[in-house]
């Protein structure tokens, strides 16, 4: 990002996601954390970003750079970013899946996804990465038994401990999901209480009635 390449989109999959995908996909992508990069622009210009990116990522230690301009070979590379959801779920047949999501300052995203894989390992959870990286937001997908009340205990456990974890690193309890119902309680946290009473008085001027989505989001009708 820093190097200024109009990088159209990156994405992340922690080494488990990799292998899950390799599984499910029958792909043989080295199992080993991994950036998919996609540009945008003329043959010549790809070529010319795509070199860039190489180098960039090759003085940070990367281990191996995979570039490809044929639409078949792209589809292929991309096929394990598409199924993660599918493969993740094949690890455990008769599991359920609990996607949770943070975005933090860029510069806080490695130790932000490094700290989501010791909480896993330490809650003794089945949970993979994956994230949109460009913009710092990632999700980390957790396989669990739906009859194991204790297990999805923890499940929300890591939740709120992820979330707290994003704001101790200045950025926010969600990049995408959750904010209706899912981490409504958490909003407190990040935006205090002067915030959630402007968001209801924005609320109130807009839907007096509290018609649209009542209690998604913030509760008018209770205090905090």
């Amino acid at each position: 990002m820093q190097s200024g390449l109009p990088v159209a989109r990156i994405e992340f999959l922690d080494e488990n996601m990799v292998d899950a995908c390799n599984r499910f996909s029958k792909l043989n992508l080295d199992v080993a954390p991994t950036l998919f990069l996609e540009f945008h622009g003329s043959n010549s210009n790809i070529e010319a970003q795509g070199r860039i990116a190489e180098e960039t990522c090759k003085s940070f230690e990367c281990l191996k750079f995979t570039f490809a301009t044929e639409t078949d070979r792209r589809n292929e590379l991309w096929k394990a970013r598409h199924n993660v959801w599918y493969a993740a779920h094949a690890l455990r047949p008769g599991s359920k899946g609990y996607s949770t999501d943070v975005c933090v300052p860029i510069s806080a995203l490695p130790d932000m996804i490094q700290f989501a894989d010791n909480e896993v390992k330490r809650l003794q959870l089945l949970g993979l990465t994956i994230g949109h990286v460009g913009d710092g937001n990632f999700h980390v997908i957790l396989i669990v038994d739906p009859n194991d009340f204790e297990e999805i205990k923890r499940v929300h456990d890591f939740a709120t401990i992820l979330a707290k974890e994003s704001l101790r690193m200045n950025g926010t309890i969600t990049g995408e999901h959750g904010i209706g119902v899912g981490k409504k309680q958490l909003l407190i946290d990040e935006f205090g209480l002067h915030g959630i009473n402007t968001m209801k008085i924005i609320k109130k001027a807009l839907d007096p009635l509290n018609i649209l989505n009542p209690g998604k989001i913030i509760d008018i009708e209770k205090g905090f």
